[in-house]
Protein backbone atom coordinates (compact mmCIF):
# COMPACT_ATOMS: atom_id res chain seq x y z
CA UNK A 1 0.00 0.00 0.00
CA UNK A 2 1.07 3.48 -0.74
CA UNK A 3 2.05 5.45 2.30
CA UNK A 4 -0.45 8.12 3.35
CA UNK A 5 0.75 11.63 2.98
CA UNK A 6 1.02 13.47 6.33
CA UNK A 7 -1.66 16.09 6.87
CA UNK A 8 -0.50 19.66 7.09
CA UNK A 9 -0.78 21.17 10.56
CA UNK A 10 -3.13 24.13 11.06
CA UNK A 11 -1.03 27.25 10.99
CA UNK A 12 -1.93 30.04 13.39
CA UNK A 13 -0.10 33.30 12.85
CA UNK A 14 2.04 34.47 15.75
CA UNK A 15 0.18 37.79 15.89
CA UNK A 16 -3.12 36.00 16.62
CA UNK A 17 -1.51 33.87 19.32
CA UNK A 18 -0.21 37.00 21.06
CA UNK A 19 -3.66 38.60 20.88
CA UNK A 20 -5.23 35.50 22.41
CA UNK A 21 -2.69 35.50 25.23
CA UNK A 22 -3.24 39.19 25.92
CA UNK A 23 -7.03 38.74 25.85
CA UNK A 24 -6.88 35.86 28.33
CA UNK A 25 -4.64 37.86 30.66
CA UNK A 26 -7.00 40.87 30.42
CA UNK A 27 -10.02 38.67 31.19
CA UNK A 28 -8.31 37.23 34.28
CA UNK A 29 -7.44 40.71 35.53
CA UNK A 30 -11.03 41.90 35.06
CA UNK A 31 -12.34 38.86 36.88
CA UNK A 32 -10.07 39.55 39.85
CA UNK A 33 -11.15 43.19 39.88
CA UNK A 34 -14.83 42.30 39.96
CA UNK A 35 -14.25 39.80 42.75
CA UNK A 36 -12.43 42.38 44.85
CA UNK A 37 -14.71 45.26 43.93
CA UNK A 38 -17.22 44.71 46.74
CA UNK A 39 -14.48 44.37 49.33
CA UNK A 40 -12.74 47.52 48.12
CA UNK A 41 -15.97 49.55 48.24
CA UNK A 42 -16.70 48.40 51.79
CA UNK A 43 -13.19 49.11 53.02
CA UNK A 44 -12.24 52.03 50.77
CA UNK A 45 -12.55 54.57 53.60
CA UNK A 46 -10.01 52.69 55.69
CA UNK A 47 -7.52 52.62 52.85
CA UNK A 48 -7.82 56.10 51.35
CA UNK A 49 -8.17 58.09 54.56
CA UNK A 50 -5.26 60.48 54.91
CA UNK A 51 -3.93 62.21 58.04
CA UNK A 52 -5.38 65.55 56.88
CA UNK A 53 -8.82 63.89 56.72
CA UNK A 54 -8.61 63.04 60.41
CA UNK A 55 -7.51 66.59 61.22
CA UNK A 56 -10.39 68.04 59.19
CA UNK A 57 -12.95 65.82 60.94
CA UNK A 58 -11.52 66.65 64.38
CA UNK A 59 -11.71 70.39 63.71
CA UNK A 60 -15.29 70.10 62.48
CA UNK A 61 -16.27 68.23 65.64
CA UNK A 62 -14.68 70.87 67.86
CA UNK A 63 -16.47 73.62 65.90
CA UNK A 64 -19.72 71.71 66.37
CA UNK A 65 -19.16 71.64 70.14
CA UNK A 66 -18.39 75.38 70.27
CA UNK A 67 -21.50 76.23 68.27
CA UNK A 68 -23.62 74.09 70.58
CA UNK A 69 -22.31 75.98 73.62
CA UNK A 70 -22.98 79.33 71.93
CA UNK A 71 -26.57 78.37 71.17
CA UNK A 72 -27.17 77.46 74.79
CA UNK A 73 -25.57 80.70 76.04
CA UNK A 74 -27.63 82.71 73.58
CA UNK A 75 -30.85 81.25 74.95
CA UNK A 76 -29.83 82.01 78.56
CA UNK A 77 -29.10 85.65 77.70
CA UNK A 78 -32.51 86.19 76.06
CA UNK A 79 -35.40 87.57 78.01
CA UNK A 80 -38.02 85.02 79.03
CA UNK A 81 -40.49 84.46 76.23
CA UNK A 82 -43.91 82.86 76.11
CA UNK A 83 -44.00 79.30 77.34
CA UNK A 84 -43.84 76.50 74.79
CA UNK A 85 -47.31 75.46 73.53
CA UNK A 86 -48.61 72.30 75.15
CA UNK A 87 -48.43 70.36 71.90
CA UNK A 88 -46.47 67.24 71.00
CA UNK A 89 -43.24 67.80 69.08
CA UNK A 90 -41.94 65.53 66.35
CA UNK A 91 -38.16 65.50 65.87
CA UNK A 92 -36.70 64.25 62.57
CA UNK A 93 -33.00 63.56 62.10
CA UNK A 94 -31.83 65.00 58.78
CA UNK A 95 -28.03 64.85 59.03
CA UNK A 96 -25.39 62.14 59.40
CA UNK A 97 -22.48 61.91 61.86
CA UNK A 98 -19.23 62.65 60.00
CA UNK A 99 -18.57 66.04 61.61
CA UNK A 100 -20.55 65.50 64.79
CA UNK A 101 -19.00 65.88 68.23
CA UNK A 102 -19.42 62.83 70.54
CA UNK A 103 -21.43 64.98 72.96
CA UNK A 104 -23.88 65.88 70.20
CA UNK A 105 -24.14 62.24 69.17
CA UNK A 106 -24.89 61.32 72.79
CA UNK A 107 -27.83 63.74 72.89
CA UNK A 108 -29.16 62.40 69.58
CA UNK A 109 -29.01 58.84 70.88
CA UNK A 110 -30.79 59.88 74.09
CA UNK A 111 -33.64 61.14 71.91
CA UNK A 112 -33.75 57.77 70.12
CA UNK A 113 -32.52 59.18 66.79
CA UNK A 114 -29.93 56.61 65.72
CA UNK A 115 -30.47 56.82 61.98
CA UNK A 116 -30.92 59.56 59.43
CA UNK A 117 -34.62 60.21 58.61
CA UNK A 118 -35.73 58.57 61.85
CA UNK A 119 -38.32 60.48 63.89
CA UNK A 120 -39.63 60.50 67.46
CA UNK A 121 -42.43 62.24 69.34
CA UNK A 122 -41.49 64.15 72.48
CA UNK A 123 -43.18 66.25 75.14
CA UNK A 124 -42.15 69.94 75.08
CA UNK A 125 -40.46 70.17 78.50
CA UNK A 126 -37.59 72.55 79.32
CA UNK A 127 -35.15 69.64 79.32
CA UNK A 128 -36.28 68.44 75.87
CA UNK A 129 -36.10 71.97 74.39
CA UNK A 130 -32.54 72.40 75.74
CA UNK A 131 -31.59 69.05 74.22
CA UNK A 132 -33.04 70.09 70.85
CA UNK A 133 -30.87 73.20 70.89
CA UNK A 134 -27.80 71.03 71.38
CA UNK A 135 -28.57 68.92 68.30
CA UNK A 136 -30.32 71.61 66.23
CA UNK A 137 -28.05 71.47 63.12
CA UNK A 138 -28.80 67.75 62.73
CA UNK A 139 -32.57 67.73 63.24
CA UNK A 140 -35.71 69.53 62.26
CA UNK A 141 -38.79 69.61 64.46
CA UNK A 142 -42.22 71.12 64.88
CA UNK A 143 -45.80 70.58 65.98
CA UNK A 144 -47.59 67.75 64.12
CA UNK A 145 -51.35 68.03 63.68
CA UNK A 146 -53.87 65.28 64.37
CA UNK A 147 -53.87 64.11 60.74
CA UNK A 148 -50.06 63.75 60.66
CA UNK A 149 -49.96 61.87 63.97
CA UNK A 150 -52.67 59.45 62.89
CA UNK A 151 -51.10 58.75 59.48
CA UNK A 152 -47.64 58.28 61.00
CA UNK A 153 -48.85 55.69 63.49
CA UNK A 154 -51.01 53.82 60.97
CA UNK A 155 -48.35 53.80 58.20
CA UNK A 156 -45.04 53.76 60.08
CA UNK A 157 -45.98 52.77 63.61
CA UNK A 158 -44.17 49.90 65.32
CA UNK A 159 -44.11 48.78 68.94
CA UNK A 160 -40.95 48.30 70.99
CA UNK A 161 -41.28 45.11 73.02
CA UNK A 162 -38.23 43.61 74.75
CA UNK A 163 -36.01 45.85 72.56
CA UNK A 164 -37.57 44.31 69.43
CA UNK A 165 -39.53 46.07 66.69
CA UNK A 166 -43.04 44.65 66.44
CA UNK A 167 -45.53 45.86 63.77
CA UNK A 168 -48.75 47.37 65.13
CA UNK A 169 -51.03 44.99 63.26
CA UNK A 170 -53.17 43.92 66.21
CA UNK A 171 -54.82 45.97 68.96
CA UNK A 172 -54.23 43.05 71.32
CA UNK A 173 -50.54 44.04 71.40
CA UNK A 174 -51.49 47.54 72.52
CA UNK A 175 -53.96 46.31 75.12
CA UNK A 176 -51.43 43.86 76.52
CA UNK A 177 -48.74 46.54 76.97
CA UNK A 178 -50.83 49.68 77.70
CA UNK A 179 -54.16 48.30 78.88
CA UNK A 180 -53.34 49.19 82.49
CA UNK A 181 -53.49 52.87 81.44
CA UNK A 182 -56.84 52.49 79.66
CA UNK A 183 -55.20 52.45 76.21
CA UNK A 184 -56.43 49.50 74.15
CA UNK A 185 -56.19 50.60 70.50
CA UNK A 186 -54.38 52.92 68.07
CA UNK A 187 -57.06 55.60 68.41
CA UNK A 188 -56.38 55.75 72.16
CA UNK A 189 -52.67 56.20 71.41
CA UNK A 190 -53.41 59.00 68.93
CA UNK A 191 -55.62 60.74 71.51
CA UNK A 192 -52.91 60.57 74.21
CA UNK A 193 -50.23 61.95 71.86
CA UNK A 194 -52.32 64.71 70.26
CA UNK A 195 -53.51 66.02 73.62
CA UNK A 196 -50.21 65.35 75.46
CA UNK A 197 -52.26 63.24 77.85
CA UNK A 198 -51.27 61.92 81.28
CA UNK A 199 -49.89 58.72 79.71
CA UNK A 200 -48.03 60.41 76.85
CA UNK A 201 -44.68 59.15 78.16
CA UNK A 202 -45.87 55.53 78.35
CA UNK A 203 -47.23 55.63 74.79
CA UNK A 204 -44.06 57.17 73.35
CA UNK A 205 -41.82 54.68 75.16
CA UNK A 206 -43.96 51.87 73.78
CA UNK A 207 -43.33 53.02 70.21
CA UNK A 208 -40.32 52.30 68.02
CA UNK A 209 -38.85 55.43 66.31
CA UNK A 210 -40.55 56.14 62.99
CA UNK A 211 -38.44 55.25 59.95
CA UNK A 212 -39.37 57.85 57.35
CA UNK A 213 -38.60 58.03 53.65
CA UNK A 214 -36.21 60.50 52.07
CA UNK A 215 -38.29 63.41 50.71
CA UNK A 216 -38.95 63.10 46.98
CA UNK A 217 -37.82 66.66 46.42
CA UNK A 218 -34.91 66.13 48.79
CA UNK A 219 -33.45 68.48 51.37
CA UNK A 220 -30.86 71.17 50.79
CA UNK A 221 -28.43 69.46 53.15
CA UNK A 222 -27.99 72.74 55.00
CA UNK A 223 -27.46 73.00 58.75
CA UNK A 224 -28.78 76.56 58.66
CA UNK A 225 -31.99 77.15 60.55
CA UNK A 226 -35.22 76.70 58.62
CA UNK A 227 -36.31 80.28 59.32
CA UNK A 228 -33.06 81.48 57.72
CA UNK A 229 -33.55 79.41 54.57
CA UNK A 230 -31.97 76.10 55.66
CA UNK A 231 -33.29 72.70 56.71
CA UNK A 232 -32.59 72.47 60.45
CA UNK A 233 -34.35 73.72 63.55
CA UNK A 234 -37.93 74.61 64.39
CA UNK A 235 -40.51 74.54 61.58
CA UNK A 236 -43.47 74.92 63.94
CA UNK A 237 -46.69 73.94 62.08
CA UNK A 238 -44.88 73.74 58.71
CA UNK A 239 -43.40 70.43 59.84
CA UNK A 240 -46.62 68.81 58.62
CA UNK A 241 -45.66 69.53 54.99
CA UNK A 242 -42.37 67.67 55.47
CA UNK A 243 -44.07 64.75 57.26
CA UNK A 244 -46.46 64.41 54.33
CA UNK A 245 -43.49 64.13 51.90
CA UNK A 246 -41.64 61.59 54.07
CA UNK A 247 -44.49 59.37 55.23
Amino acid sequence: MAEEEPKALNYVPEVILKKRKNSEAWALRKKEQFQKKGFQFRKSKDFIKKPEDFIFEYRNREVDLLRMKRRLKGVKRKQPEQSTPNKPIIVIRIQGKQDMHPTTRKHLLSLGLRRIFSAVLVKPTDGVMAKLLRVEPYVTYGYPNLKSIKELIYKKGNAKIDKRKVPLTDNNIIEQELGQFGIVCIEDMVHQIDNVGPHFKEVVRFMWPFELNKPAEGLKGSKTRFKDGGDAGNREDLINELINKMN
